[in-house]
């Protein structure tokens, strides 16, 4: 039998932090990474903790906030974790299909996905920026690869998101380079959607997220639908899309107040 010391001292241990933390604010689910002391370095806590809360989107979901606590957003995966893996093979790719789970969800919501971002954003917190709708950067940030300058291979979806955003050529150099980059550059090549000071990345992210929870959700999922589904079409495939799209939109409550409320020179009133 413990005696009451061991009682007392394992009564008072700690309660370790959740690696993600989950927040709903209106319409807006909120995720931060949650291993500031790692710079929010994946794991598998990490990785799993982040599938949950993104299979938390529902109907009440308006759009998603995802942002990293402490001096970084997600300077990537885990290295010493990686480094200490008997058979390193096996152990990322489990890692990556778990991660994976995360990615596939996000980029498939029909909501925004808005991602904020500062200090370091490497390896695959680059690819989780890749799949934001809406990406505020803080000033100082500093987007890198990382990958190859470790031997390594992009995961996270980034070698299908940045070819698609900032073009094949520009994003082969930075890759394979390992070349930084800086948020102005970031901005210029389209990786990132806004810069701001970096004070401001939290209170610019939650106020966009929070806008677009209040805007034509349905009208949103087709617009982010046709995006998706136009990498694939030729042009007269994706204007009868277009069509389609618009023709449901007219027809939808929120097509009919937003029309309404332009002709009755109001704000629209959106119920989600």
């Amino acid at each position: 039998m413990a005696d009451s010391t061991d009682t007392a001292d394992r009564s008072e241990a700690p309660t370790p932090a959740p690696p993600v933390l989950v927040e709903r604010e209106g319409r807006v689910l909120a995720i931060t990474l949650n291993r500031p002391g790692n710079g929010n370095a994946i794991d598998f806590p990490l990785a799993d903790a982040l599938a949950e809360a993104v299979r938390q989107v529902d109907d009440e979901t308006g759009a998603v906030l995802l942002l990293g606590a402490g001096k970084h957003f997600c300077v990537g995966g885990d290295l010493e974790e990686f480094g200490a893996a008997e058979e390193p093979g096996p152990f990322l790719d489990a890692l990556a299909t778990r991660l994976h789970e995360s990615v596939a969800v996000l980029a498939e919501l029909d909501v925004p996905v808005v991602i904020g971002l500062h200090g370091g954003v490497g390896g695959a917190g680059m690819s989780l920026a890749g799949i934001g709708d809406v990406v505020v950067c803080g000033r100082s940030a500093k987007l890198r690869p990382a990958y190859l300058a470790v031997g390594l291979t992009p995961d996270g979806g980034m070698s299908w998101t940045l070819p698609r955003t900032m073009g094949r050529v520009r994003f082969m150099d930075l890759a394979m380079t390992g070349s930084v980059l800086r948020a102005t550059d970031a901005l210029s090549m389209g990786v990132v959607s806004r810069v701001v000071d970096d004070d401001e990345v939290v209170g610019e992210a939650s106020r966009l997220a929070a806008q677009l929870a209040g805007g034509p959700t349905a009208s949103f999922g087709r617009l982010k639908k046709l995006v998706r589904d136009g990498e694939q079409r030729d042009l007269r495939s994706q204007l009868f899309a277009e069509a389609t799209a618009i023709g449901v939109s007219a027809g939808s409550p929120e097509g009919r107040e937003g029309v309404a409320a332009f002709l009755e020179k109001r704000s629209p009133k959106f119920q989600g």
